[in-house]
């Protein structure tokens, strides 16, 4: 009983973290007290349940007691402009955002937070992921992230920036953070959060046509989905894209992916998100070609890092070309990256040693191998890595 209470409660907050902040903010326009009632809420479920038994409505059950807390903190602070409107609805205000979550999305981007912390604040507020996750999709310490974080939500308390919708014209310059942390959330493959991003992508891709960058994220999540069931052979092993049989791939979302691709590319405005897109649709054709374009490929990467000069599209680009036959230039760019950011970075080891082999040198590679072996979580990844 104790067990199934639980893991009730740890369900509840890893699927509607997001979309519980995001309702009692919406609410109440104050997303930092929102934050902490939720986990005074959480901690309340995991007291009560084992002995209460687990609500018909656990999410419900969670909304409940988080309203009553900030309510309860209203009356506290006599601040009645922050006290809880339980029957009257909120004057409309700003641009009508679809989907809560998608509405915190935008408040978290504000100008007013620091750059350096939006994405990783929408991370925790709307997916409800810890520093730890969120500092290893951005490559610094965990204690760093954590420090980041909490200097962001105390300038957002000390400045008083409470939930308010953005009017239509605050959202393109906002849009570029939004969908970075969609991205990441995708990327890290974070407890089932695909589908969920996948469906927060489209959103905006609604609420934001006319943006090449709202067509090319959800374009690139599709492609990558797309292959998702060619990613594992029947026993569970990791198959490489260049192994994979492609009729295992969802022709139905390559369409889509491509579509939205076209569309948006005869705007000629590429952004990011864009030119990843068109890189993986440059992967798609090599079962139609019997042939990958690297010639195509070092193009969009080259297009890639002057428009997002990430470490990830510096590796990629390095693999690209050693690839074209130019394995040399490839391991001096992997060379010139940050010791202190790709230390610990297993797509770096394991693309060093595969330009290792492509130079020639086994025995580099091999130690650059057994890095990345350590580095590497899944274990399907690290048998096949084991294998070379």
């Amino acid at each position: 009983m104790t067990l199934n209470a639980t893991q009730a409660a740890e369900a509840a907050a890893r699927t509607s973290y997001g979309r519980l902040v995001a309702i009692l903010a919406a609410r109440n326009r104050d997303v930092a007290g929102a934050e902490d009632a939720l986990p005074e809420a959480l901690v309340a479920a995991l007291r009560l349940w084992p002995a209460q038994g687990v609500p018909a409505n656990p999410e419900g059950w969670l909304l409940t007691t988080a309203r009553n807390r900030i309510r309860n903190a209203a009356r506290h602070a006599q601040v009645a402009d922050r006290a809880l409107p339980d029957l009257l609805p909120l004057p409309p205000e700003g641009v009508d955002l679809p989907d809560q979550r998608l509405a915190l999305l935008f408040v978290r981007a504000h100008p007013a937070i620091d750059p350096a912390a939006r994405t990783p604040l929408m991370l925790q507020t709307v997916l409800g992921l810890d520093a730890a996750r969120i500092a290893a999709a951005f490559l610094v310490p965990p204690a760093t992230m954590s420090q980041r974080l909490v200097r962001a939500k105390t300038r957002i308390r000390d400045t008083g920036l409470r939930f308010a919708l953005p009017d239509r014209e605050d959202l393109p310059p906002r849009l570029s953070a939004v969908l970075d942390a969609i991205y990441a959330a995708y990327g890290r493959g974070w407890d089932d959060l695909t589908t969920e991003a996948i469906y927060l992508a489209r959103l905006i891709l609604v609420l934001m046509p006319a943006e090449p960058e709202a067509a090319g994220l959800p374009a690139l999540m599709l492609y990558t989905q797309a292959r998702r069931p060619a990613r594992r052979d029947a026993l569970g092993r990791f198959v490489p894209l260049s192994a994979q049989d492609s009729r295992l791939w969802s022709r139905d979302l390559i369409i889509e992916a491509e579509g939205l691709l076209t569309a948006a590319a005869v705007q000629a405005r590429f952004g990011r998100y864009l030119c990843e897109a068109a890189i993986q649709s440059v992967h798609i054709q090599r079962p139609i070609t019997g042939h990958t374009n690297h010639a195509a490929l070092l193009t969009l990467y080259d297009l890639l890092v002057q428009h997002s000069p990430g470490i990830g599209a510096r590796i990629s680009r390095a693999v690209v070309l050693a690839g074209s036959g130019q394995p040399g230039k490839a391991l001096a760019a992997l060379d010139d990256m940050p010791a202190e950011r790709v230390a610990r970075y297993q797509p770096y080891w394991a693309a060093r040693a595969k330009v290792l082999d492509l130079q020639g040198r086994p025995a580099a590679a091999r130690a650059a191998r057994k890095t990345a072996v350590e580095l590497t979580d899944d274990p399907a990844v690290r048998a096949y890595l084991e294998s070379l």
